[in-house]
């Protein structure tokens, strides 16, 4: 048998057109988008604690910038990254006894780790806001 009628039997791997978005798939990938994000906003995190303890000016610069709109705003995505994050794990872990795994107990699972990041993040900053 030739080279080419070797290569031409070989099944070909489905390309990307063909699969329909899955709210499971979404998630999976916001899992690990907002897995890199915990890492830069972290990054963000330890330069303001680097600040606090380099001294009052030092600090008052990067609070300033922390509590400017965009800071705020930054810190508002990375809590919900970190919401959205916390509750993809559980929903693993739940995973990994071996429930949730039928259809609708993915999507359920999958759909409440996503409204209840949105829930958590804010819940967290209106407790925030009062006791401030």
């Amino acid at each position: 048998m030739s080279d080419t009628e070797l290569k031409a039997a070989r099944p070909l791997s489905p390309h990307l057109q063909i699969y329909r978005p899955l709210l499971t798939m979404m998630m999976s990938i916001l899992h690990r988008i907002t897995g890199t994000a915990l890492y830069f906003g972290t990054v963000l995190l330890a330069w303001w604690l680097i600040a606090a303890a380099a001294g009052p000016d030092y600090f008052a610069f990067v609070d300033g910038l922390a509590g400017s709109f965009l800071g705020r705003l930054v810190l508002f995505g990375y809590t919900w990254a970190l919401m959205l994050h916390l509750l993809g794990g559980i929903r693993h872990f739940i995973w990994d006894f071996g429930r949730g795994l039928e259809h609708p107990g993915r999507e359920i699972l999958a759909q409440a780790s996503l409204y209840g990041s949105f829930v958590l993040t804010l819940a967290i900053w209106v407790i925030a806001y009062i006791v401030r």
